[in-house]
């Protein structure tokens, strides 16, 4: 999609009838996603995904749809999205694993491959984001999946032309 594209599509206000069907087609789409993560576990190079591609399209358009009713005050913002926005407030500068405390909480930055030059080799764009770290310093898999659900398009890595 060109920009153009994106920021007219990005200024249609969205309605909780469209949540519904985005929630209804993306289950059936994350089996399938989930079967073929299984399939080509161990495989290298270049391997075709359909489903997984499938799955994270719905996702990213769930996220958008999401983004608009929350703007629009029909839903509320999650205490994820507060508490990541008060800590990238708090610690602008934190680095990759940093650990800080907010709220009672521990709670982990990490960076990930967002874009990637053209050749594969040199990140051009981290996409940023923090977990909640459990006592035992693991990280907290119930905030790691809604940080997922809300940013899908931090875990897609996506080549960009130089």
């Amino acid at each position: 999609m060109r920009a153009s594209q994106l920021s007219k599509e990005s200024t249609k206000l969205h309605n909780i009838s469209e949540l519904d069907e985005i929630n209804a087609k993306i289950s059936p789409l994350k089996a399938l996603a989930d079967k073929e993560r299984a399939s080509i576990y161990g495989l290298t190079g270049m391997v075709y995904t359909p489903y997984i591609d499938d799955y994270m399209q719905v996702s990213i358009k769930k996220a958008e749809i999401l983004s608009c009713l929350k703007k629009q005050g029909t839903i509320e913002f999650t205490e994820v999205e507060i508490i990541s926005t008060a800590l990238d407030f708090l610690h602008k500068r934190a680095k990759n694993n940093t650990v800080v405390e907010y709220g009672g909480n521990s709670y982990q930055r990490r960076f990930s491959p967002l874009k990637l030059s053209k050749s594969g080799k040199i990140v051009r764009t981290w996409a940023k984001y923090w977990l909640l770290q459990l006592p035992s310093g693991k990280i907290d898999p119930e905030w790691e999946s809604q940080v997922r659900e809300i940013w899908p398009t931090y875990f897609l890595i996506n080549s960009v032309d130089i």
